[in-house]
């Protein structure tokens, strides 16, 4: 028996939409839909061999539904915008590749389905619909008339039908009068749901056999409600009754399916819109289609005229020329990368597509050309800067001009770093990076322009000038392009964000490096001439207990020490020798008393390498022994700061040798160091987005989250000695612990973590659901939201199984850690705000994740810190308190 495969063509691109993730080209148009389409095309001949292929389409406008019953669909949901872009390329498509596809006013795609199905039938066809509209089980015929799920890749049959709904295909209709749809807005029996119309249909199976026998038909309250809504249902069966006479005639033949690649006449369309698998799928069998290829014309490659402005008349006639309103990108060049000490070389700026200008000021090499004088240049950049200034990581450029120069601070128009990592906190930002996926355009390497041991000062101002020009001019493209993605890919509320908290806070950044924090060098002095005697006595005890004298630091003889000399279990040989990290000598503890005396010289070598040595170069080359790190905020894909140069967000805490690096980080004579910290912002976070009730009573009664938690897995007896155990949980699973995991970190078996986590899911019903809402999202959408409604990227549909698990865990810690990072940051603009329009004579200092660190007058501590805790915990209204916890101290080690 032949087949016609008929498609319900709007139904399966939406399907098809919310199935697939949210696919974009670099121009930021939409994908998902098209790529969806294409696998379909592709796998018709592979997955379901069809012989015939018709596409059935909507159509434009009222239908006769409209006229029987104007509320009909009355309050459906405009489709998403990222759907409604795809959906006339996806038409013209399958125009392109020459599919019957069929509509008529008046009627809807499954009319049309119907009208062909019974052309098909007389022809003796097998029909196929490819649907996921349940209004079309009235179509099925075992054998004759099936249904297709396109993304399960399975048949719907007759069983099927009964299994999910309760009543066979040819009941569906009066099934349906009864049911209603909300969907569609059709009334049905108001009060009646689907097990009750099922149970009426399968005893009456017409609308005209129940009431005849009301008065026996169910209870009295179904008689009444059948009564009631008499008009309605018959009503419904009118509007869920397909239609079959949309055509009067048909020829089915002409919609012959051939043996061919459908896709070859879409590669040039598959290119346009980057969908690289499609493009492999097209190019299959190329030679043998009878369908043109067109090579794409090459684009001219993106050029721009550099121009050195080396003159005040002509710098100054070239900002007079800017319009207005103009976008303007910026850039500086300078001597190094600290913007305490760096000094300005030059600076370029573009302010449209053509051209790009470099302004030279101190190249300085043996017969240098003419420049502009530093007043000049001084005087042109505070005009620039009343323009719409954009730029590439602009806390460096402006941090130059506030320390060189004494500028009043800016709030950028935008950064081109801060917009790409909005748009996918997980892509590479950096300038050349972004010129290549943007343009496919190199360019010009630093280390071409700059020779070693040198600075940007000793390169010839005509090589400078392309150089520098070209970072501006890039920038300027960029912000137009990705702005464009931005709002394509139905992000602009992103771009608010950006402006009303990203923007604003590279400023407090700015202030905060420029403040530093103290050292007291005495300190770290001491700390290094106890670790480096202690490292010495560890030494020799090590030696003595291997028998032998070898270098501890490398992990090709130690290995060789342990495995071979000591004869040692458990010793796993790689490409370069024998694996001795902390895993596998943690493994050993017990095993050789060397084992525990390694783990110890190593956490002494790296305090003291990584930390108390480091810290005391930097100390000693300030006046005031303050140190200063750089913080970056597009460094992490939640939203979290990093800090690095050096990384101040590491510390160690756990171990005592930690907390005494932090005990040399001191306040300045007459200051107190303040830590102010979220309290349980996490968890606090998730009671606020699951809504679970026994979660949001503990936090609105004021209870200790942990006790309360332990009470509900152990009982009042046990929770106080369980305590840490319910806060392992809490935590463990904002951040996807298993109960292998949690059997690890807390020492129980894992049968026993198992029935922990299913009691504390119990104990919490919509946490787990909740949960698991995020997970599916990840899979549906591609992509998770924090409370700013910054996106985190999956690509869970292209990922390996591992990749996937991984997704899976990251998704859930995006939502909480990016949320947390959101309200911090909230909270440091507001602060830095007060303390700037007040005049405080308090700092801030450091971010660590969900603390604060603030160097504050002595006297004004009290006063002072109360109100920066106000500030935090009101930053944001939840729907459960945030806290905060205040420590005072003379050093950080003190803070709690």
């Amino acid at each position: 028996m032949k087949t016609i495969t008929i498609i319900d063509t709007f139904g399966f691109f939406f399907r098809s939409y919310f199935a697939l993730p949210p696919l974009r080209n670099s121009e930021g148009f939409p994908t998902g839909l098209l790529t969806g389409f294409a696998n379909l095309v592709d796998s018709l001949h592979r997955d379901h061999s069809t012989d015939y292929l018709v596409f059935a389409l909507d159509a434009k406008g009222r239908t006769f539904r409209n006229d029987l019953y104007p509320e009909y669909k009355a309050h459906r949901e405009a489709a998403p915008d990222d759907l409604i872009k795809q959906l006339p390329v996806a038409i013209e498509w399958i125009e392109q590749m020459g599919f019957a596809n069929l509509s008529r006013e008046g009627f809807e795609a499954d009319d049309v389905i119907t009208t062909v199905t019974k052309f098909a039938r007389e022809k003796g066809l097998k029909v196929r619909i490819v649907s996921h509209d349940k209004d079309l089980y009235q179509m099925i015929d075992d054998g004759v008339v099936v249904m297709y799920d396109s993304v399960k890749k399975q048949e719907v049959d007759e069983q099927a039908c009964v299994d999910k709904f309760g009543v066979h295909p040819k009941d569906f209709i009066n099934f349906q009068a009864i049911l209603g749809d909300s969907s569609d807005n059709i009334p049905g029996v108001k009060g009646i749901g689907k097990v009750g119309a099922a149970k009426l249909i399968n005893q009456y199976h017409t609308l005209e056999a129940i009431y005849e026998d009301i008065e026996n038909c169910g209870t009295p309250r179904i008689q009444n409600l059948l009564l009631e809504s008499k008009e309605n249902a018959f009503l419904s069966r009118e509007l869920v009754t397909m239609r079959s006479d949309v055509f009067k005639d048909l020829d089915v033949e002409s919609f012959v399916f051939e043996d061919k690649n459908y896709l070859s006449c879409l590669l040039e369309e598959f290119e346009k819109y980057e969908m690289k698998q499609a493009i492999k799928k097209a190019k299959v069998g190329l030679d043998e289609t009878d369908c043109p290829v067109v090579e794409k014309p090459k684009s001219a490659a993106l050029s721009f005229e550099a121009i050195t402005l080396d003159s005040k008349e002509k710098l100054n006639s070239v900002i007079e020329s800017i319009e207005k309103d103009a976008i303007v990108a910026f850039d500086t060049e300078t001597t190094g990368l600290d913007t305490k000490t760096a000094n300005l070389v030059g600076f370029s700026f573009c302010f449209d597509a053509q051209r790009s200008y470099y302004v030279p000021v101190g190249h300085n090499y043996l017969g240098v050309e003419a420049q502009v004088s530093l007043d000049d240049a001084i005087s042109a950049l505070k005009k620039l800067m009343t323009f719409q200034v954009v730029g590439q990581n602009l806390k460096f450029d402006f941090s130059l001009l506030y320390n060189q120069f004494n500028m009043e601070p800016i709030i950028p128009y935008a950064d081109t770093m801060i917009m790409a990592w909005l748009s996918n906190p997980g892509s590479k930002v950096g300038l050349d990076t972004l010129a290549k996926t943007f343009f496919k355009y190199e360019m010009k390497p630093f280390k071409e322009m700059v020779k070693k041991g040198e600075d940007f000062s000793a390169v010839a101002i005509e090589d400078a000038t392309f150089y520098a020009a070209e970072d501006a001019w890039m920038t300027y493209l960029l912000y137009g392009v990705i702005k464009k993605k931005m709002e394509l890919s139905s992000l602009t509320h992103l771009l608010k964000e950006a402006k009303n908290v990203e923007y604003p806070f590279i400023n407090v950044l700015i202030r905060m490096e420029n403040l530093g924090i103290k050292i007291d060098p005495s300190k770290l002095e001491a700390l290094q001439k106890t670790l480096s005697e202690d490292l010495a006595t560890l030494t020799s005890e090590i030696y003595e207990l291997s028998g032998s004298e070898f270098n501890i630091k490398s992990t090709q003889q130690l290995g060789v020490v342990l495995f071979q000399q000591l004869g040692l279990k458990g010793g796993k040989k790689t490409k370069t020798g024998y694996s001795t990290n902390e895993a596998v000598l943690s493994a050993l503890v017990g095993e050789h008393p060397i084992i525990e005396k390694i783990l110890e010289y190593r956490e002494y070598q790296k305090i003291l390498s990584t930390y108390v040595e480091p810290l005391l170069k930097l100390a000693k080359a300030d006046e005031a022994s303050r140190i200063y790190t750089s913080f970056v905020q597009t460094g992490t894909a939640t939203g979290r700061l990093s800090s690095r140069d050096p990384n101040l967000q590491n510390i160690p805490v756990r171990s005592a040798l930690g907390r005494s690096v932090r005990e040399a980080f001191v306040a300045k004579e007459g200051y107190k160091l303040v830590s102010i910290d979220y309290s349980q912002i996490e968890l606090r976070l998730l009671a606020h987005f699951s809504k679970d009730a026994a979660l949001m009573d503990a936090f609105n009664q004021g209870a200790d989250i942990h006790l309360a938690t332990a009470i509900k897995l152990f009982g009042e007896e046990e929770a106080k000695e369980k305590r840490n155990l319910a806060k392992s949980v809490n935590f463990g699973l904002l951040y996807g612990m298993g109960p292998k995991k949690l059997s690890e970190d807390v020492g129980i078996a894992q049968a026993e973590a198992k029935e922990i986590i299913k009691n504390y899911f119990a104990s919490f019903p919509t946490v787990k659901s909740f949960l698991e809402g995020i997970q599916e999202r990840v899979k549906l959408d591609g992509y998770v939201e924090t409370i700013l409604k910054r996106r985190r990227i999956f690509d869970y549909e292209n990922a390996n199984g591992m990749q996937k698990a991984a997704y899976m865990r990251e998704s859930v810690n995006t939502v909480f850690q990016g949320s947390a990072a959101d309200l911090i940051k909230l909270s440091m603009n507001q602060i830095d705000t007060i303390i700037r329009e007040e005049n405080l004579d308090a700092f801030m200092l450091l971010q660590i994740h969900d603390e604060l660190i603030f160097e504050v007058k002595e006297e004004k501590v009290e006063e002072i810190s109360k109100r920066f805790v106000h500030t935090m915990e009101n930053i944001l209204e939840l729907d459960v308190p945030l806290e905060c916890s205040v420590s005072v101290g003379d050093s950080w080690g003190e803070l709690k």
